[in-house]
């Protein structure tokens, strides 16, 4: 389904395609949405400790684990991820996820300054630093999104405060983040080129203490294409992008915003530029697909996660140096351990099967939302991610009330009420959003948000009256 039809649905046809999702699945409805994270996570086999994958980054000739341990999940103390929680970070917990992942082979961990509240870096320097320094690869980001952080003295002083948290002297893998969000080209010389920020960094990568550099790129495809046709220039070690089955050829269906993977890996392609991969998953909702579509994969590899098709999807291709997978409990990791430890790579049968996967999925009218959380904190107190988020499981899962007239309409929207109040406090709900739009500038999916909410607001107030769809 395009986008830009997406965006005139209107409300009867909007619930037709609702009540064609809840059609497929044989689903009992409960009330409120079930969580599937534990069904996409299902394999069982044995996991080797010495058949991990590796690939050569032709820079450095870093021998780099295929599988990436993604930073920004961390558990908390209250078995919760640190990205959606601001309690205390589990450091027993993460010191025995990163002691599995590297028994296991992972030597390439990623985060940020931004991630887990600003508490990653410090959590996961903690862990790592328990190793030789040999033993592991640590990326981590200059993430001067904000204003506040754009001048030189700000954004040098969160490059060397990485340094401390991380306990390291030196960054294996650095990255300008998120390059193309906000307003583009404009927007990455105020980060990194009028004040002489990227300079700083080449300067720092001939000294050493930067091994490798690079950027991670969001939406405007400019900057990116900008980027890549001064690589003679700033000598680009490696690349970070999104890559899925349903963005491979996709992008755009999902958010007009976005590009293809197709294009992004392929100029990286051309150019020896290796391709680090993110939302691999696509936030998640490729390992909490629609049932029947869940059916479908289990039926193809029984012996195979939900997820793992997503991973061998991303893995598959020979210019990809690493995939990133933010994993805060054990079932993940070792689920994903089970899929690089080795990996079997996609056949072209297979390929074609999760082309036409791809296609099934856009037929079901889900909101792009990855749960990054660049819109968060909402100065009005509304928990943006999860409005969407627990719209999103409910289409998925065929849990969404699409006509009064259906037999099931009642347990339905039971079920969607309920859990909407039981994963999102009612002071937090779409209803006290008043359209300030200062979340949309920071969303790197483009998603208009007050739209969003003003649409879920009006069908949960629908729901609540009983009123005819």
């Amino acid at each position: 389904m395009k986008n830009e039809h997406k965006k005139n649905l209107d409300r009867r046809d909007f619930l037709k395609v609702l009540g064609g999702a809840a059609a497929v699945t044989s689903a009992t409805l409960l009330p409120g949405c079930k969580n599937k994270q534990e069904s996409a996570y299902t394999a069982t086999t044995d996991i080797p400790t010495d058949q991990m994958t590796y690939r050569i980054n032709p820079s450095t000739q870093d021998r780099v684990s295929l599988l990436g341990y993604g930073c920004m999940r961390w558990p908390t103390v209250s078995n919760n991820s640190a990205r959606d929680s601001s309690d205390d970070i589990d450091q027993e917990t993460v010191n025995k996820l990163v002691d599995v992942a590297i028994a296991h082979g992972v030597n390439y961990f990623d985060t940020s300054p931004a991630y887990c509240k600003g508490r990653s870096e410090r959590a996961t320097g903690i862990a790592l630093s328990r190793y030789p320094r040999d033993k592991y690869f640590i990326a981590t980001k200059l993430s001067n999104f904000a204003p506040s952080t754009w001048s030189r003295e700000a954004s040098i002083a969160m490059y060397h405060n990485s340094f401390k948290e991380l306990q390291v002297n030196y960054i294996d893998y650095l990255l300008l983040h998120g390059v193309g969000m906000g307003n583009g080209l404009q927007e990455f010389n105020a980060r990194y080129i009028d004040n002489g920020v990227l300079d700083f960094l080449l300067t720092e990568r001939q000294a050493g203490r930067i091994r490798n550099l690079g950027f991670s790129y969001h939406g405007d495809i400019k900057v990116f294409d900008y980027l890549l046709s001064r690589h003679d220039e700033f000598k680009w070690d490696f690349v970070q992008i999104q890559l899925n089955y349903v963005d491979w050829k996709h992008a755009k269906e999902v958010n007009e915003r976005n590009t293809n993977a197709e294009y992004l890996y392929g100029e990286l392609s051309k150019r020896g530029i290796p391709a680090i991969i993110m939302e691999p998953l696509l936030g998640g909702r490729l390992s909490n697909v629609h049932d029947h579509i869940a059916a479908k994969l289990k039926q193809r590899k029984p012996e195979s996660s939900v997820a793992s098709w997503a991973f061998r999807f991303a893995g598959s291709f020979p210019g990809v140096l690493t995939v990133l997978s933010g994993m805060t409990y054990m079932e993940h990791l070792q689920d994903n351990l089970r899929t690089f430890c080795p990996l079997d790579p996609l056949s072209d049968a297979d390929k074609e099967f999760l082309e036409e996967t791809a296609q099934q999925l856009l037929r079901y009218p889900t909101i792009p939302c990855n749960d990054c959380k660049y819109c968060m904190p909402c100065p009005y107190g509304l928990d943006i991610p999860g409005i969407l988020l627990h719209f999103n499981k409910c289409i998925n899962e065929g849990n969404m009330p699409s006509s009064s007239r259906d037999a099931n309409y009642s347990k339905a929207r039971r079920a969607f009420l309920v859990g909407y109040d039981r994963s999102v406090p009612k002071l937090r709900q779409a209803n006290h959003c008043i359209g300030c739009n200062q979340c949309v500038h920071h969303c790197p999916q483009n998603i208009h948000i007050p739209e969003e909410m003003q649409r879920i607001d009006k069908f949960v107030e629908d729901l609540k009256q009983g009123r005819e769809f």
